[in-house]
């Protein structure tokens, strides 16, 4: 398989946790790294271990020919490579988006870059800065299937797997926010969980064992829930959605009694109260996934 040579080089722009990360992670594979942030100072530490930093983005685009940017948002992505001296010169060189932010965003930076003769892939990063480099990195690309191929064995240096969900370029960051809507909507459950069972006089350390358990139940249930959404099927067997209903509105009383806001759990009662009345009772509770998106809506 294709590696990287001792030629290969990569720039980095956006020093934030995550930036430093993947920076400290080329520079340890070997790769000349080129390195700049906003905020002056904040590439020291890389600076010490071997990169050069930039005075300019322009500057940083020109040591490169493969630029990976990761800052907060599109908005900041924005505000660095649309500078006239910045796109000039990436003309011609290859941007891969480590930038979180929408699909449509991603669509509209890729015909962007596309006007402006920019090579250019859009990723997602799925795991936090301390796997970077490690095993445990999980990353997903989306783009020109020929210019992932080539700049492939320099990406892979980050560790971990390395997706490719195909030609269209929003689908990582698709991905992306499905992904995190799980896992904020859990940590936004968990806390509300926390919150209850301290009105109730259980520590959260107390909770917590059993918590876990109930996260280690969720995989086989993802799995079987993703199929029936695919099949159409919904079966409701051991769990419909009216026991489901009663358990949110045991959850609700409880919270509202000690002075709790239980507007989420609310929401997701509403939802199944309203596939109830939809004749849809009987179903499992995934059946939902139908009624919140209005394609899907007969």
């Amino acid at each position: 398989m294709t590696r990287h040579t001792e030629k290969s080089s990569i720039t980095v722009l956006g020093l934030g946790p995550m930036g430093r990360a993947l920076a400290g992670a080329f520079l340890d594979a070997g790769i000349r790294t080129t390195v700049w942030n906003r905020t002056p100072g904040r590439d020291r530490q890389l600076v010490e271990r071997g990169a050069y930093g930039a005075a300019t983005p322009e500057a940083a685009v020109t040591a490169s020919e493969l630029i990976v940017i990761c800052v907060v948002n599109y908005d900041a992505a924005d505000a660095v490579i649309r500078r006239d001296a910045v796109a000039g010169a990436l003309r011609g060189r290859t941007l891969v988006n480590l930038t979180a932010d929408t699909p449509e965003r991603a669509r509209n930076t890729a015909a962007w870059a596309a006007e402006h003769g920019i090579g250019y892939l859009d990723g997602a990063i799925m795991t936090p800065t301390t796997t970077i480099g490690t095993p445990a990195a999980a990353f997903l690309h989306c783009g020109p299937e020929e210019l992932y191929r080539r700049h492939r064995p320099v990406l892979e240096v980050l560790g971990g797997t390395h997706t490719y969900l195909g030609a269209e370029i929003g689908r990582a960051a698709a991905y992306d926010v499905a992904l995190l809507d799980v896992f904020w909507t859990a940590m936004a459950g968990y806390a509300h969980a926390l919150a209850v069972a301290r009105a109730e006089g259980v520590t959260a350390r107390e909770l917590a064992p059993f918590a876990k358990g109930i996260g280690a139940i969720l995989p086989p249930i993802f799995e079987q829930a993703a199929a029936e959404v695919d099949s159409g099927g919904f079966s409701g067997e051991g769990n419909p959605i009216t026991s489901a209903a009663s358990s949110m509105a045991h959850i609700v009383h409880t919270s509202e009694a000690h002075g709790i806001d239980a507007s989420v759990m609310r929401a997701a009662e509403g939802w199944a109260r309203r596939a109830i009345g939809l004749g849809h009772g009987s179903d499992g509770f995934i059946r939902i996934t139908e009624i919140l998106n209005p394609r899907d809506r007969v």
